[in-house]
């Protein structure tokens, strides 16, 4: 095995631009990188939803914020070149199958055009270093065999969203071939792509998302109508992820020839569990009130089994998964209740960071 992941003292006072930072995974991502003593420039669209955790924790305190659009290249060329960012990451995206079905020009544009911009705006911006583009598990092409997929698999996609994260992939890797070649001399910065599985965790409020679905019912007192009880899924929480792409980055930074690859970072294949046994699990934790119906109505194709295989990114890497799924079930739920009884959402999005972090310590040193 390689060494440890990642290095918190690697990015204190490094200039970092994050590309979706009022999102989901952004938001998480912004207050670690906050809270590793970064220099966080976020460029994106308004909060995608109402109530959003960007706004509910306070995000945007002590980070520079810019309100921008993945497919305004040039906007997006001056955001970089006036803030000199050393590492990039990429995850502005529609992110959602179903309203791929209903917008999927759309979803095209930002996510393959989107990604495309980017390069073209890092190749004007000398001081960057890494570049990790962020994508989907669901950039394989899926064929319900029951099988883990791993970066060496096929690409594709039924839906537009997962066709337009495969292209999001090809989009990547040519621009890696063609503009950042290391056998030529050419460049010192690291390219590689992350692919994650099904991500949970407090503060999403995404329309279609299970979790979202979930609490948005319990919170509301409304019934909840589930479209897929048996459809299997990587679950993890969003710091899981985030963590591999922290230390992807800052791999990159340390060798970018030999890590500027695709990589993926999902649970271990024993924490994947059908929609419907993750409800048993979340009504366990949750208490009273959540309750839940099938629709059996035709809908959109979706995938009903997906897994990755993470053994590249472990052995290679170091990076491993650190919460089993009750862990991260458990960490959402508290977000959750606490939003539900008007805690402080910053304060405690930061001590389950610095929580999961521990975890990243404590397995450090446990180590031969």
């Amino acid at each position: 095995m390689e060494s440890v992941d990642m290095n918190p003292d690697f990015w204190r006072t490094k200039r970092v631009f994050l590309t979706g930072h009022t999102g989901f995974k952004g938001s998480w991502l912004s207050l670690w990188l906050q809270n590793l003593g970064a220099e966080v420039i976020g460029y994106s669209l308004a909060p995608p939803t109402q109530p959003n955790l960007y706004d509910l924790a306070d995000v945007k305190n002590g980070i520079k914020s810019i309100r921008g659009d993945v497919l305004d290249l040039e906007h997006l060329r001056r955001a970089l070149r006036d803030h000199s960012p050393e590492v990039v990451f990429h995850l502005a995206a529609q992110s959602l199958v179903r309203r791929s079905y209903d917008d999927p020009t759309g979803t095209y544009a930002t996510n393959v055009l989107g990604t495309a911009h980017i390069f073209d705006a890092v190749r004007a911006a000398p001081s960057v270093r890494s570049i990790v583009i962020v994508t989907s598990d669901k950039c394989y092409e899926n064929r319900e065999d029951h099988r883990a997929y791993r970066e060496s698999d096929r690409l594709g996609g039924v839906d537009p969203y997962s066709s337009s994260k495969a292209a999001a992939e090809i989009v990547t890797a040519a621009f890696r071939k063609s503009f950042f070649t290391f056998a030529k001399g050419e460049t010192e910065t690291g390219v590689a792509s992350a692919r994650a599985g099904n991500v949970i965790g407090g503060g999403d409020w995404a329309a279609d998302r299970l979790i979202p679905d979930v609490m948005r019912a319990v919170l509301e007192g409304k019934d909840l109508v589930i479209r897929h009880p048996h459809a299997i899924r990587p679950w993890q929480h969003v710091l899981e992820p985030l963590s591999g792409y922290l230390t992807l980055a800052e791999k990159l930074w340390q060798d970018p020839e030999r890590f500027s690859e695709s990589w993926n970072f999902g649970p271990n294949e024993s924490q994947n569990l059908s929609v419907s046994a993750l409800l048993e699990c979340l009504r366990e934790l949750w208490g009273q009130g959540l309750t839940w119906q099938f629709d059996d109505r035709t809908h959109p194709h979706e995938a009903q089994y997906l897994s990755l295989d993470c053994t590249k990114s472990k052995l290679k890497l170091g990076w491993e998964p650190r919460w089993n799924l009750n862990s991260a079930l458990e960490a959402t739920v508290q977000w959750y209740k606490a939003h539900q009884s008007h805690q402080d959402l910053r304060l405690l999005a930061q001590e389950q960071i610095r929580s999961y972090q521990g975890t990243l310590i404590l397995s450090q040193l446990s180590r031969p």
